[in-house]
Protein backbone atom coordinates (compact mmCIF):
# COMPACT_ATOMS: atom_id res chain seq x y z
CA UNK A 1 0.00 0.00 0.00
CA UNK A 2 1.41 3.26 -1.04
CA UNK A 3 1.80 6.18 1.80
CA UNK A 4 -0.08 8.64 1.87
CA UNK A 5 0.06 12.63 2.71
CA UNK A 6 -1.96 15.63 3.27
CA UNK A 7 -2.36 17.65 1.02
CA UNK A 8 -2.66 21.62 2.47
CA UNK A 9 -3.35 25.19 1.02
CA UNK A 10 -0.76 27.93 1.93
CA UNK A 11 -2.20 28.36 5.76
CA UNK A 12 -1.95 24.72 6.19
CA UNK A 13 -5.39 24.09 5.84
CA UNK A 14 -5.74 20.23 4.68
CA UNK A 15 -7.77 20.15 1.47
CA UNK A 16 -7.31 16.08 0.57
CA UNK A 17 -5.04 13.61 0.95
CA UNK A 18 -2.99 12.02 -2.01
CA UNK A 19 0.03 8.52 -2.78
CA UNK A 20 2.88 10.06 -1.91
CA UNK A 21 4.32 9.19 -5.43
CA UNK A 22 1.36 11.02 -7.28
CA UNK A 23 1.61 14.03 -4.82
CA UNK A 24 5.70 13.90 -4.95
CA UNK A 25 5.20 14.23 -9.71
CA UNK A 26 2.67 16.55 -9.50
CA UNK A 27 4.31 18.79 -6.88
CA UNK A 28 1.03 19.65 -4.82
CA UNK A 29 1.54 21.74 -1.86
CA UNK A 30 1.61 18.78 1.31
CA UNK A 31 2.43 18.69 4.89
CA UNK A 32 6.23 17.75 6.29
CA UNK A 33 7.90 17.31 9.07
CA UNK A 34 12.23 18.02 9.68
CA UNK A 35 13.65 17.02 12.95
CA UNK A 36 17.15 18.24 13.74
CA UNK A 37 18.27 16.52 17.16
CA UNK A 38 20.75 18.42 19.07
CA UNK A 39 23.22 17.01 21.81
CA UNK A 40 25.03 18.98 24.76
CA UNK A 41 27.25 20.52 22.95
CA UNK A 42 24.73 21.88 20.64
CA UNK A 43 25.97 19.98 18.15
CA UNK A 44 23.35 18.83 15.42
CA UNK A 45 23.29 15.21 14.18
CA UNK A 46 22.77 15.08 10.67
CA UNK A 47 22.32 11.65 8.41
CA UNK A 48 23.80 11.15 5.36
CA UNK A 49 20.39 9.89 3.14
CA UNK A 50 20.48 6.43 2.23
CA UNK A 51 22.04 6.08 -1.83
CA UNK A 52 18.56 3.61 -2.34
CA UNK A 53 15.97 6.44 -1.77
CA UNK A 54 13.84 7.79 -4.50
CA UNK A 55 15.56 10.97 -4.44
CA UNK A 56 18.48 13.24 -2.38
CA UNK A 57 20.36 9.83 -2.09
CA UNK A 58 23.47 9.89 -0.14
CA UNK A 59 23.30 13.93 0.23
CA UNK A 60 23.73 14.99 4.12
CA UNK A 61 20.48 16.26 5.91
CA UNK A 62 19.07 17.38 9.23
CA UNK A 63 18.41 14.18 11.63
CA UNK A 64 15.00 13.17 10.07
CA UNK A 65 12.40 13.70 8.03
CA UNK A 66 8.85 12.40 7.21
CA UNK A 67 4.84 13.36 6.04
CA UNK A 68 2.33 12.89 8.81
CA UNK A 69 0.07 10.46 8.08
CA UNK A 70 -3.82 11.40 7.57
CA UNK A 71 -5.27 11.65 11.23
CA UNK A 72 -1.64 11.80 12.23
CA UNK A 73 -0.78 14.72 14.60
CA UNK A 74 2.90 16.65 13.43
CA UNK A 75 4.63 15.64 16.48
CA UNK A 76 3.09 12.12 16.68
CA UNK A 77 4.79 11.72 12.83
CA UNK A 78 8.53 13.69 14.10
CA UNK A 79 8.70 10.97 17.25
CA UNK A 80 7.89 8.12 14.88
CA UNK A 81 10.41 8.85 12.31
CA UNK A 82 13.07 9.61 14.31
CA UNK A 83 12.42 6.71 16.14
CA UNK A 84 12.36 4.37 12.96
CA UNK A 85 14.83 6.05 11.11
CA UNK A 86 17.57 6.74 13.63
CA UNK A 87 16.59 4.72 16.48
CA UNK A 88 16.22 7.99 18.64
CA UNK A 89 13.93 8.80 21.11
CA UNK A 90 13.62 12.29 22.90
CA UNK A 91 11.19 15.35 23.85
CA UNK A 92 10.53 17.05 20.65
CA UNK A 93 8.91 20.54 20.74
CA UNK A 94 7.70 22.45 16.89
CA UNK A 95 10.48 25.69 16.01
CA UNK A 96 8.69 27.08 13.02
CA UNK A 97 6.76 26.04 9.96
CA UNK A 98 7.99 27.39 6.48
CA UNK A 99 7.26 26.22 2.74
CA UNK A 100 9.46 24.93 -0.06
CA UNK A 101 9.43 23.71 -3.62
CA UNK A 102 12.31 21.97 -5.15
CA UNK A 103 12.76 19.89 -8.55
CA UNK A 104 14.52 17.30 -8.74
CA UNK A 105 16.55 15.47 -11.92
CA UNK A 106 14.24 12.42 -11.40
CA UNK A 107 11.32 14.85 -12.53
CA UNK A 108 10.05 15.15 -8.58
CA UNK A 109 9.12 17.69 -6.78
CA UNK A 110 9.10 18.79 -3.00
CA UNK A 111 6.53 21.30 -2.53
CA UNK A 112 6.01 21.58 1.16
CA UNK A 113 4.54 22.94 4.06
CA UNK A 114 7.54 21.66 6.34
CA UNK A 115 7.05 22.07 9.91
CA UNK A 116 10.17 22.08 11.89
CA UNK A 117 11.22 20.05 15.38
CA UNK A 118 13.56 20.24 17.74
CA UNK A 119 15.21 17.98 20.30
CA UNK A 120 18.02 17.00 22.48
CA UNK A 121 19.86 13.97 22.63
CA UNK A 122 23.31 12.18 23.55
CA UNK A 123 23.07 8.89 23.14
CA UNK A 124 24.59 7.04 20.14
CA UNK A 125 21.76 6.88 17.27
CA UNK A 126 21.14 3.39 15.70
CA UNK A 127 20.18 4.88 12.39
CA UNK A 128 18.03 2.13 9.79
CA UNK A 129 20.36 1.50 7.06
CA UNK A 130 17.61 1.97 4.62
CA UNK A 131 17.20 4.85 5.66
CA UNK A 132 20.64 6.37 6.45
CA UNK A 133 24.02 5.38 5.31
CA UNK A 134 25.71 7.58 7.83
CA UNK A 135 25.64 9.92 10.82
CA UNK A 136 27.63 12.65 12.40
CA UNK A 137 27.31 15.58 15.10
CA UNK A 138 28.38 18.49 13.83
CA UNK A 139 28.52 22.04 15.45
CA UNK A 140 26.24 24.71 13.43
CA UNK A 141 28.87 27.21 12.37
CA UNK A 142 30.61 24.39 10.72
CA UNK A 143 27.45 23.22 8.96
CA UNK A 144 26.81 26.78 8.02
CA UNK A 145 29.99 27.29 6.36
CA UNK A 146 30.51 23.66 4.92
CA UNK A 147 26.85 24.54 3.03
CA UNK A 148 28.49 27.51 2.00
CA UNK A 149 31.04 25.84 0.29
CA UNK A 150 29.48 22.36 -0.62
CA UNK A 151 25.91 23.09 -1.27
CA UNK A 152 25.23 19.67 -3.62
CA UNK A 153 26.86 18.21 -0.84
CA UNK A 154 23.65 18.60 1.34
CA UNK A 155 20.01 18.10 0.81
CA UNK A 156 17.58 21.10 -0.21
CA UNK A 157 15.57 21.18 3.04
CA UNK A 158 18.02 21.29 5.17
CA UNK A 159 19.61 24.27 3.40
CA UNK A 160 16.46 26.08 3.09
CA UNK A 161 16.08 25.76 6.93
CA UNK A 162 19.55 26.26 8.03
CA UNK A 163 19.46 30.38 8.97
CA UNK A 164 16.12 29.63 10.67
CA UNK A 165 17.62 26.67 12.58
CA UNK A 166 20.70 29.06 13.31
CA UNK A 167 18.55 32.51 14.14
CA UNK A 168 16.48 29.87 16.50
CA UNK A 169 19.32 28.01 18.50
CA UNK A 170 22.21 29.68 17.78
CA UNK A 171 25.30 29.88 15.87
CA UNK A 172 27.93 29.16 18.41
CA UNK A 173 28.31 26.17 20.05
CA UNK A 174 26.45 26.82 23.10
CA UNK A 175 23.21 25.51 24.05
Amino acid sequence: MEDLVVLVDENDREIGVEGKLAAHRSGKLHRAISVFVFDRDNRLLLQQRASIKYHSGSLWSNTCCTHPRPAESNIDAASRRLREEMGVECELSQAFSFVYRAAFPNKLIEHEYDHVFFGRYDGIPVPDRNEADDWQWLPLPKLTADVRRNPALYSFWLTAALDRVVACVGGDDRA
